[in-house]
Parts: C-alpha cells; structure tokens; sequence
C-alpha cells in the first residue's frame, strides 16, 4: 500500500513542546523501512534497544532515556497516525519502555515497543500483554480518516477480551480514530453507562457486556486484495469434483473482486438437490477469499428475535445469532454462509427472519437489539443454498447471484466414488488403499444402487460401509485385502 505523508505540526511551535509530521499508513507490520515513529538522532547514541519514556509536554511527546554518557531526550519527526493516540497515552501514564529500531537518514526508526518493569512505572492494563495486543491491532487497522483527535476531546476504543472497565479504556484511548466513527462515538456512551452510578447495576451490566463483544472485533474497511485465480482453481479443484460452470462463476466473481477490490454487491445463492456440495462450494469460497465464515441454518430459526438479539430492558437480554457471529470471526469481514434459505419465511407470529436477512444482504449496515449500534456489513458476503427455488421470496432472490447445481451424472458418481469419497474414508480410519478395493463390476453395483439417490451423500455412506466391512474381516478373519465384487456389494448394501 502506497504511504502519504501529511504535516500537522503547530504553525507556531510552544515551548517545550514537540512537533511532528503524522504519516498514513496501512502497513500490516512494522519494520525499519515502514517504522511506527522515526526519533531524532539525539546527543546520544542509539543502541538497538533503548529503555525510556514518553514525555508529554503541553500533550505533545517526545522520548527521554538515558545511557552511559547522561539523560537525553528525542523530539519525535514521524508519527504512523494510526499510534498517536498510543504514544500519546503510554507518556501521560509514565509507562516504561523499550524502544528496538535502526538508525536511517531520516534517524533513528523504531519498529518495536515492548513494556518493561522497571522504575515507578504504571502497570499497563488489567490485561497481560495489553501494549502487544494494542500493537497488533493497530498494524491490522487502517489509517485513520482525519489527522490527530482535538487536544481536548476524550478518546476512547478497544479491549483483548475484555473483562474489566479499566482495560476497554486503555484500548479506547489508544485505538482512538482507527475504529469507524460511529462504533468510537457507541463505545464512549457505553463507557460512560458503565461507569455511572446514577444507572442500576443491569444497565451498567449490560453496557459492560456489549463493550467486551465490540471492542473485541477488528473493524475492518471493504479493501480487498486481489486474489490469485490460479489459487483459487486449484482449492476448488480439490474441493469439487466436475460442476465446471459453477467453479466459473466462482472465478469470475474472484476476476470482478481483483478489479474493484471490493466485494460484489450481490452473494451467491446455490439452488440444487440435497448432498450435491453446495455446502461445500461456500466452503471453498470462504477459504479463497481467507476469510473467517459461520454458518446461519434457517430452518432452526423461527423468530426474527433469534437473529436480532434482545433489548437490554430485559434482564435476559442477549445479541442475536448475526452479532454473535461478528464475536466469534473476530473481525468484520466474514462469509456468512446461509443454509437452506427456502426455509427462512416460516415464522412463528413474531415476525418473519427474511425480513431480518434483507437488512443483512443490503449491505447498509445491521443493528442488533442488543448491541443498539449499527454494524458496517460491507465486508460481509453471504452465500446461501437452498434446496428449492420456488420456496424463496422475490425480494430475498434479488439479493444473489444465482448458481443451479445439477445432479451428478453416473459417470461423475462413479469417478467421485473411487477417487474421492472411498480414498478419504480409508485414509480417515487408517487403512491402505490396497486393503479395500472393488471390482468394475462392484463399483457399477454401487451406482447402480445409488441410481435414484441425489447428490454424493448416500455415496459417501456406502464407501464408509464397505470399508468398515473390510477392516473387520482383515481384523477378525485375518485375510490381508478384501476386494467386494457386484455381489458382495449388494450383499453389504442392499
């Protein structure tokens, strides 16, 4: 990613006071050429390591160490903006630390921050590794949109796993303008609730409880990088056998990702008989796109409360099925992978959950009862199958690109039998290949009993009997192979 430069320092400079050029960066990890600060040469000379602290004179910062030769303090050039907040709260807290970096034409860069105990110094966070936990999450944002917060204006941000009050405010105040604006502006009235006295012991319960669940997921943007096509054939070549008009579409989608760099406005919906790997498929596309997925089964759900959450009037309350989904990925760019999607119109008088899915498909943001913020979703794409067509809304199939899986043929039932489905059971309960094998003749019985069965299901049941069959005869009757012709199959099958 290209890095812009922008100055914000003071145009009249106090006293005392450190100015800095802030630059933007998207950077995922911090080295010597894309360094999170650059310190001026100093009258000292640089270790690699250098043990010190921030100074914050009139809220701007600088670092003071000390070596051999005396105490020394380095105004800082260069600030990543996505760590000003940091800087600026590691030095107003007098946090020790220790800086690793290299000397450059421009001085000394710093690409590593570790906490030290030593001195005076203030314990970081209630959480064990805050300040490595607040440097990764920084180096998985993206810049942030304006330059520095007002000197007087409160920040606050995000927690690892949060479970304390004083954590999701250490985080709050470094992560400061890298979260979206409106979960910043959420997260600083929560805080406030929580904190409050003036507010019964629920409400401050729950406002503590939808922090936790926010401030530990990576806000992301709906940058995508491109994705190798060739990559991309050979998982889906792996993962399904044939079905080449699906696996194009698949990779059109991917050559339409690479151009804009964002996702398509519409997921897939894929519409065929039961056991044809439709699953699978949304599967594969999860794992092309290296994005964490979950899975909604909408013939479980009835009420649109199940995918909403509940109010927090309720001492009950708890987030929806969607929010709960956002907690566990971590981040907010996930496949949401949507099962049986002809089933989701039979409420049960609360309301109907397609309704709740055309909020999620639209792209416009979700708002979960719980929660009561809205949640970007333009980094979620949804893949749905259904088993059939006619069962489906008009205005839920206007949300998705269709794909119609056909049945396999006899053929393709044949190769997916004796290269994939028995290959992977014997693997799977320690057997040799050669331990189990067929005859033509047994293996067109197996498709011939299968003739009537869609899909690949019934087929991968039958490669699980026969080879249970032949591992007990190796194991009770002591014969070293077993190959099953027609009739020993039909014996084992019928």
């Amino acid at each position: 990613m290209p890095v812009f430069d922008f100055n914000s320092a003071p145009e009249q400079p106090q006293k005392n006071v450190c100015t800095y050029t802030v630059f933007r960066s998207n950077a995922s990890a911090a080295t010597k050429e894309q360094p999170i600060l650059v310190l001026e040469s100093g009258s000292g000379a640089w270790k690699h390591h250098t043990n010190g602290l921030f100074t914050n004179p009139v809220k701007r910062t600088a670092f003071e160490y000390e070596d051999e030769a005396g105490k020394h303090s380095a105004d800082i050039r260069k600030i990543d903006a996505r760590f000003v907040s940091l800087l600026k709260w590691l030095g107003e807290n007098h946090i020790n630390v220790c800086l690793s970096g290299a000397e450059t034409d421009e001085g000394y860069a710093v690409y590593k921050i570790r906490e030290i105990a030593s001195g005076s110094g203030a314990k970081l966070s209630a959480e064990d590794g805050f300040l490595q936990f607040m440097i990764e999450r920084l180096l998985a944002s993206d810049a942030p949109s304006e330059e520095v917060p007002d000197e007087d204006e409160e920040e606050t941000g995000d927690s690892m796993k949060l479970t304390s009050i004083q954590s999701i405010t250490d985080f709050l105040n470094c992560a400061g303008r890298t979260l979206p604006d409106n979960i910043r502006l959420w997260a600083r009235r929560n805080l406030a609730v929580a904190r409050s006295h003036e507010v019964s012991d629920e409400e401050r319960r729950h406002a503590q409880r939808a922090l936790s669940i926010m401030m530990n997921i990576q806000w992301k943007t709906n940058y995508f990088e491109a994705i190798d096509p060739d990559e991309a054939r050979r998982i889906l070549d792996e993962e399904l056998y044939g079905m080449e008009s699906v696996k194009q579409r698949i990779i059109e989608t991917i050559i339409q990702i690479n151009r804009t760099h964002t996702l398509p406005a519409y997921g897939l919906l894929l519409i065929g008989p039961a056991g044809t790997g439709k699953s699978q498929i949304a599967y594969a596309v999860a794992k092309i796109l290296k994005l964490p997925w979950t899975t909604l089964d909408m013939s479980s759900i009835n009420d649109p409360e199940q995918l909403t959450g509940s109010s927090r009037i309720y001492a009950n309350a708890k987030p929806g099925i969607i929010m709960d989904a956002f907690s566990m990925a971590g981040e907010s760019n996930l496949v949401f992978i949507i099962n049986e999607l002809d089933k989701a119109a039979s409420g049960k008088g609360n309301g109907n959950p397609a309704d709740v899915l055309l909020t999620l498909l639209d792209n416009l943001g979700f708002t979960d009862n719980y929660i009561e913020c809205m949640i970007p979703t333009v980094g979620v794409y949804p893949i749905a199958t259904a088993n059939d067509k006619d069962m489906i809304s008009a205005p839920l199939m206007s949300r998705f690109a269709v794909i119609e899986i056909p049945d396999y043929t006899p053929e393709e039932k044949s190769v997916i039998f004796s290269k994939y489905a028995l290959p992977k059971v014997l693997k799977r309960i320690g057997m040799k290949e050669e331990e189990c094998t067929l005859t033509e003749d047994g293996l067109e019985a197996v498709i011939d009993l299968h003739r009537n069965t869609s899909g690949i299901r019934d087929l991968e049941q039958a490669a699980e009997h026969l080879a249970a069959n032949a591992l007990y005869q190796i194991e009770v009757d002591h014969v070293e192979s077993v190959v099953f012709d027609a009739k020993m199959v039909r014996a084992i099958l019928s």
